[in-house]
């Protein structure tokens, strides 16, 4: 089926359901009832540095500070003291120091909501993919989503690099293997797929491309998309292989104090990411690992929350660093920033002073990317637990970031014949816009 009998086929099963629905008396939904003329939102970023905080980073200790709570007592509130930003009215936490001065580029998207708060591997999924899991699905996640609509910005650069673990939560789903992601782990090296391993010289590489050449010849043509994907990933795995792209990882050949001034691994791992976004990365995730520092990463329950204070001056020294070492090379304006986690954390305390896992109202952030920042968007209460204003759900956040990018936000991609909403029929945050 091609595209047009596609979108015929979802436009006389929109018709239906709004015909049911009518004759039925409900409501219609509101993206049913959207006009087909609004204005479609493009930004003109080039690339996303996504940074993952796996374990739920709490707003109300980071981004969204209110007043200051006493765990011994349990009263409820942030753990730690506000200051100043560079935007009037815009607060941080105290350890945020660094981001303090640079708010004017940034935006806190401060009412992120979704219902999943108990499991920390479905949430993760949901703020990765943008959607719940399925159990008929496998949907793509947001780097893959990116990828597929604009791919590499250059051929000599993969399009998608992941720093950190695998997961399938990372990858293409349904989209096809030739939109997944290049992995490392170590910032001291490239990825261990890019390199031989010991005792294939060249000669020996040069004779199984050899060989390689000859069975692609047999073996005829093939409509197998899977086939046809791997074929792809072979093709860019022998293309990136060699010492001309492997040279983006040799972080050394970086000034002494810019390498401080981003940090430690946490920092070096941003750091690279810079320098893949000129290489021509398109879409690169850092992951803050789980086990940094404070011995419970993000996840703060019981005495996790001891040392969350040298967790969030690590992300505030790196990212503040990223951010202006960006401006510096003129790539702020091409590169979206985001910082997204599973969930955010309530302002009560647990047993031991630690705090639980709240998804009704969580901050994630946008920095760059030619957008018109105002420090903060939306509001919460006085604890930051309820929404009070701008509720942005994880399609809407979606949306804005593929709007960013120049990607229609309002199209629908296809899993065999099922149409598939690309951001789940999610809307962007339009003043980021104008």
């Amino acid at each position: 089926m091609d595209a047009m009998n596609h979108q015929t086929a979802l436009n006389r099963r929109e018709f239906l359901g709004m015909a049911a629905a009518v004759s039925s008396g409900l409501a219609l939904p509101k993206s049913l009832l959207a006009e087909p003329a609004d204005k479609l939102i493009q930004g003109k970023a080039e690339h996303v540095i996504s940074i993952w905080l796996g374990g739920g980073m709490g707003q109300v200790d980071t981004f969204d500070p209110k007043r200051k709570g006493d765990p011994k007592k349990k009263t409820p509130g942030s753990y730690y003291e506000s200051i100043e930003t560079a935007v009037p009215g815009v607060r941080l936490c105290e350890h945020l120091k660094n981001l303090a001065p640079v708010m004017d580029r940034v935006t806190v998207v401060r009412t992120v909501h979704h219902e999943m708060i108990d499991e920390h591997a479905a949430a993760t999924n949901r703020m990765h993919t943008g959607r719940p899991i399925s159990g008929t699905v496998t949907y793509p996640s947001l780097g893959s989503l990116i990828v597929h609509e604009r791919g590499a910005a250059t051929a000599d650069a993969p399009p998608y690099v992941l720093i950190g673990y695998p997961n399938i939560t990372r990858g293409p789903g349904f989209l096809g293997a030739r939109h997944g992601y290049l992995y490392l782990t170590d910032t001291s090296q490239g990825p261990a797929g890019l390199s031989r391993p010991e005792g294939i010289t060249p000669f020996r590489q040069s004779r199984r491309e050899s060989f390689l050449s000859v069975l692609r010849k047999n073996a005829g043509q093939t409509q197998d998309s899977r086939l046809l994907n791997y074929d792809a990933a072979i093709e860019q795995s022998l293309k990136l292989s060699g010492p001309e792209f492997n040279r983006v990882f040799r972080l050394d050949k970086e000034p002494a104090d810019l390498r401080t001034r981003y940090g430690g691994e946490f920092g070096q791992r941003c750091l690279l990411s810079r320098r893949l976004v000129e290489r021509g990365v398109r879409f690169i995730e850092v992951s803050h690992n789980l086990n940094f520092l404070n011995g419970a990463g993000w996840d703060v329950h019981n005495e996790g929350i001891l040392k969350q204070h040298a967790l969030i001056q690590e992300l505030d020294t790196a990212v503040a660093t990223l951010i202006t070492d960006l401006e510096k090379k003129r790539l702020l304006d091409k590169t979206l920033v985001v910082i997204t986690t599973e969930f955010g954390r309530p302002p009560e305390f647990d047993s031991n002073g630690g705090r639980g896992h709240q998804g009704t109202a969580f901050s994630c952030v946008l920095a760059g990317g030619g957008l018109a920042h105002r420090g903060a968007w939306g509001e919460t209460d006085e604890l930051s637990k309820k929404i009070v204003s701008n509720p942005v759900g994880v399609p809407d956040f979606f949306a804005t970031i593929c709007a960013a990018l120049g990607v229609d936000y309002r199209k629908h991609l296809y899993d065999g014949d099922r149409p598939v909403p690309i951001t789940d029929r999610g809307q962007p945050i339009a003043k980021l816009f104008s």
